[in-house]
Parts: C-alpha cells; structure tokens; sequence
C-alpha cells in the first residue's frame, strides 16, 4: 500500500495525557526538530493547576498543542492531530479536533477501569463521543513494554518512555528526521545513557509501526519558512525574558541581580537565571514576595541592574515597594507574569487582568513604566527595553508577560550583541560633582543622575518620606510635594519621545481598528489577516508601550471611525485609553475563561460589532 503525502501549509498537534506522561516534553521535541527544519512554530502548554491528580483523571489530564509550518503566529484553534494517551485525554481534548482531523490513542488504557476514571458510560468511547474523524488505534503501553522487555527496566520506568513512542509514530506522520529528536534525547538524559538507550529503542518502535502499517491514510510535508540566516532555537518566553535581561546586564555594564520568590508561572525565570553565574547574574530565592522587591531595591541603589520576578498575586504584595522606588527615583525592572486570579484563582491559565494593578496599584501618586510582550521570542526584546528605560530614565518598570506567552514558544534566531544598543547609564556628569544633590536632574528629560555608592564625594541617602527638589533633604513642605509629583509624573510621561510610535498593519482602506496588548497579538494579527483576505478590511495594532503611550496613539486611533480593543479581561485597556482620549469610539472584546483567544471567536466577534 503506497502512503500519500498531503502538503500543508502549516498544521496543529495536540499531544495530552495524564500530567506524568510527559506530553510537554514529547510536544517541546516535535517543536525542536520541526523549529529546527525551517517552520515557524508556535505552542501552547495546557496543564492542571493540581501536582499530581489522579492518575487517568479529568482534573489531571495534560496537553500540549503546537503549530508548525509558514505564517504561524498562534499555535491554532484546532489541531489536525490529536494523540490521547487515555480516556480522559480524549474526552477532554476531542473539543479541540478540526473537521477532517486524525485522532491517535493508546487503545491498551481504553479498557474499563480506564474508562470508568474518565467518567464514561459505556465501553465505545468513540461511539460515546460522536466522533466521526478517523481513529488510530495503536498499542502503544504494550509496544513500549515489548521494545524495552530486555532492558531489565522496572515497570514504572518503562511506562515513562511511552510518551517517546508516541512521538516516534508522529515523526512518521510529519517526516521528521529521529536523528534530531535522538541528539535532543541525549542532551536531555546525558547522565543517564541507559534511559537514553531506552527512549531512543521505542522512538524508532514507534516510527517504525507508523512506516509498516501505513498507520494514517496519508502522511504530511509541511511547508517550511524562507528565513534569515542565523542560529534558531525554539524558545519559551520566560527563558527569552531571562536572557533579555542578560542581554541587558552586557550592553550596560552593570551586574545584574534577580531577588525573586517562586510562583506559577514565573519562576521558570528563577530557574534560568540561576544557571547563568557564569555571567556574573546574582539569583536569589528570597523568603517572600516583599523580600525579593526589597533585595531588589538594595542591589539597585549598590549599582545593579536589579529585577525581581512574580505573578499578580505576588504584585500586589511588591506594591509598597514599588512605591520606594518610584520616590527614590531608582532602576527597577518588575516582571509579571500574568495567571487568571483574583486570589490565588487559576494558576496555570492565562489572563490580562493585572494591567490596573500595573498603572495604579500602589499608594499615593506613583507612576511607573508599564510594557508588555507581543510573543514568547519578544519576551527577549521587552525585558531589554524594560531595562534599557529603567536604568536610562531612573525609574521602576513593570513587564507584563503572561502565562500563555510566558510558558508558550516560537522559533527564535540568536541575535548578533551588535543588533541591540548600548544602555547609557545615566551618572553624575564629572562637571556636577562638586556640590552634587541627589534630586538634580537633566533638563530635557527630568531624570536624575544616578551615583554608585562607593564613588569618592557621591554620599548620599534615599528614602521613602519626600526629599526637598534642591537638596535632598527630608520635606514636608506642601509647595515641595506637589513639584516632586509632578516632576516624577512628567518624567514617565517624556519617555514617550524614547520609545517607537505605534505601527499599523492591513491598513489597505480600514475604517475600523483592532487593537490588542501584550499576548495576544498573534491571535488579533491572525484574525485580521483573515478577515481582510475575507474582503473585510480590518486594521490592527498591538501595544507594547502602555505608559506612557506611543506619541502618536491619539493620531492614529484618531484615523479609524471605530476602534475594537480585544483583551483578556473584562475591558481594563479599553477602560484606560477611553479615559485619555474619550472622543475616540472604542468598542471591546472580552474574553476571562483562562484561555487565550481563538482566531474564530475574535473574527466572530469584530463582525458581531461591524453589524
């Protein structure tokens, strides 16, 4: 039987089983090697908030879904493929098969006790679920037990390898070479050559079933990007941030110090830089949120580049700290990588709900630098401006990262040092020294001169009670205060002149704009791309500087008779651009499920309003 070979243009996995079962590291390979072939790739981890649920639970099933192929900016409303490694997988996860998909299971855990965890009625799971795509039974738990039968492996550890099998039998169907994934499963288990062994035997077991019994009616060739020349790498987005602000730490000269307090889904940021003490990078694990901030805040005013990394919970404990250096007038870079709360909500899911927090969150009149992420690979980019503005304009930044960026990837091309600027701290000039006061400023952009301690004739203190405008003394006078704040307020506000306008795309005729924030940009590019390819000309724009805003923000929303902001929350951007410029029409796209958008729900939506 000849096997044929369909050609994509790009196409969607969804790997799921139980948490153990390892279907974020098979999907991380998929998207190596694939990354690796010239696609772009995009992927989205979908995991329980529990450590370990039940084993073949609904509450404990994993996924992990992943596009590859040419112009893929999100990682797609629904998957062409779908591997469910039990019951539960499939019932959870058949929602997210396309028409004309293929479903791959692991028949040996459709037996009853399998079935009865995933609270089925009947023992045709298939017939149960209405589904009518076609269904690949595959053996996968009893071919992992026979590929690794002379190993002298223990049983636990031979079911750990099925995920790999599975994979096996998806590089069949998508023509990936086993020579990559076999070098990405030697560096991955370098300490353990008999594992690697192992998972390399039932990596071809599986890739050989797929090639003997023509497994799927057809396999798939996938088109490939025309990119620029370089070294890729599939990355996440907390690991880009963590090397941004690597990046950031060379091209300014300052060391650079992490004091920081685990949390979902941030801590990854932790992890990495804790590995980089090769690079000078100082990570700590402090005791607690107000800790990190605090440490953070310390190694600032000793010189550093100082960042402290969190979720939205932990933000709100940052917040008194945050004040403190917003009237100290220090470097600050504060990551948050956004979850659905409030409280400790839904720690493993998605949302743009702290961006108020973010503008507002704190005591008394205290503006900061607010900046948010387009896509995992320009978490890189965003950590670097957020350092680049904090230590060129003395002041806090808040980056608001989120969880389906932050955990989520895309192929990413090492940059070149000479790519990115040169961070200019801003010293006490040599012709100032002599009668320095720690509040003098430049004229043009109302930054203060920052002094090292340590430096001959630059002692000085900083504090949280109000220092007098000339001398730096302690103040309460009233006259004072009300300078201060406006100095502090009007600096922010300047640094628009420092950052790039807002750009437009699919602007051919548009009298309606789409706008978004941070995450959500491939989702709101993909839906518009689309509509206007439909013959419905939309506009969109992403905001990647919120404040201050752009220069021109007001001149180009100005330009479109409606503007339509999508985001994840109840309308928090929407509510805050109104307020600056209420003679703009704004209408609002919502969505608070944990979820990030789907493209179909957006264009739904944008013609629901165009209606």
């Amino acid at each position: 039987m000849k096997t044929d070979i369909i050609e994509l243009e790009k196409v969607v996995v969804r790997f799921s089983g139980d948490s153990g079962d390892g279907m974020q590291l098979a999907g991380n390979m998929f998207t190596n090697v694939s990354a690796g072939l010239g696609c772009s790739v995009s992927t989205f981890p979908d995991y329980p908030a529990e450590i370990r649920a039940p084993q073949g639970s609904l509450s404990g099933v994993s996924g992990f879904q992943v596009s590859v192929g040419q112009g893929v900016h999100t990682p797609g409303d629904k998957c062409n493929v779908l591997i469910a490694m039990n019951p539960a997988a499939l019932k959870q996860n058949i929602k997210f098969l396309a028409k004309g998909g293929v479903v791959i299971i692991d028949i040996d855990t459709f037996k009853a006790d399998g079935l009865k965890k995933a609270q089925f009625d009947t023992e045709d799971a298939i017939k149960e679920l209405g589904i009518t795509a076609q269904v690949v039974e595959v053996p996968i738990t009893s071919m992992t037990k026979a590929a690794l039968a002379d190993t002298g492996m223990d049983v636990k550890s031979v079911l750990k390898c099925r995920n790999i099998l599975a994979l096996g039998l998806v590089c069949w169907l998508f023509d990936r070479p086993l020579d990559a994934v076999k070098h990405l499963l030697k560096n991955k288990f370098a300490k353990k050559p008999a594992v690697y062994e192992a998972n390399c035997k039932v990596l071809d077991a599986g890739y050989d079933y797929g090639h003997n019994i023509h497994a799927s009616v057809s396999t798939y060739r996938i088109e490939t990007e025309n990119i620029r020349r370089g070294v890729y790498t599939d990355i996440n987005g907390n690991t880009a941030t963590a090397w941004g602000l690597i990046m950031a730490s060379e091209k300014s000269g300052r060391p650079l110090f992490l004091g920081s307090y685990p949390i979902t889904p941030a801590t990854d940021i932790l992890h990495e830089l804790a590995k980089r003490k090769d690079l000078g990078v100082k990570a700590v694990q402090m005791e607690d949120e107000i800790a990190g901030v605090c440490s953070a805040i310390g190694a600032s005013f000793a010189g550093n580049l100082a960042v402290t990394s969190t979720s939205g919970p932990g933000l709100a404990l940052k917040s008194e700290g945050i004040g403190l250096a917003v009237i100290a007038e220090l470097p600050l870079v504060v990551i948050d990588v956004m979850r659905g709360g409030p409280s400790t909500g839904l720690p493993t899911k998605t949302e743009q709900t702290d961006l108020m927090q973010a503008l507002y969150g704190r005591n008394g009149e205290s503006p900061v630098v607010v900046v948010a992420p387009a896509s995992p690979t320009d978490c890189f980019t965003m950590a670097f401006e957020a350092c680049r503005i904090a230590i060129e304009h003395m002041t806090p930044v808040i980056l608001l990262s989120d969880a389906f960026i932050g955990n989520g990837s895309s192929a990413w091309r090492v940059p070149d040092a000479d790519e990115y600027p040169e961070i200019h701290p801003r010293y006490v000039p040599d012709e100032l020294r002599e009668g320095w006061k720690p509040y003098q400023r430049d004229e043009e952009t109302l930054v203060r001169y920052w002094a090292i301690p340590g430096t001959e004739g630059l002692t000085h203190r900083l504090g949280g009670l109000e220092k007098d405008a000339r001398t730096g003394s302690i103040s309460t006078d009233p006259v004072n205060h009300e300078k201060m704040v406006n100095l502090r307020r009007e600096k922010i506000a300047r640094i628009a002149n420092d950052i790039p306008g807002l750009e437009v795309l699919c602007d051919a005729g548009a009298d309606t704009l789409l706008l978004g924030w941070g995450g959500t940009y491939g989702h709101l590019r993909s839906a518009a791309e689309e509509l206007c390819r439909e013959g419905q000309p939309i506009a969109f724009a992403q905001l990647r500087y919120i404040n201050p805003l752009p220069a021109n923000t007001r001149e180009v929303l100005g330009r479109y008779k409606r503007v339509i902001v999508a985001e994840l929350n109840t309308g928090q951007l929407a509510d805050y651009l109104q307020g600056k410029m209420p003679e703009v029409k704004i209408e609002r796209i919502n969505k608070i499920q944990g979820q990030p958008f789907m493209i179909s729900e957006v264009k739904d939506a944008v013609r629901n309003i165009l209606k």
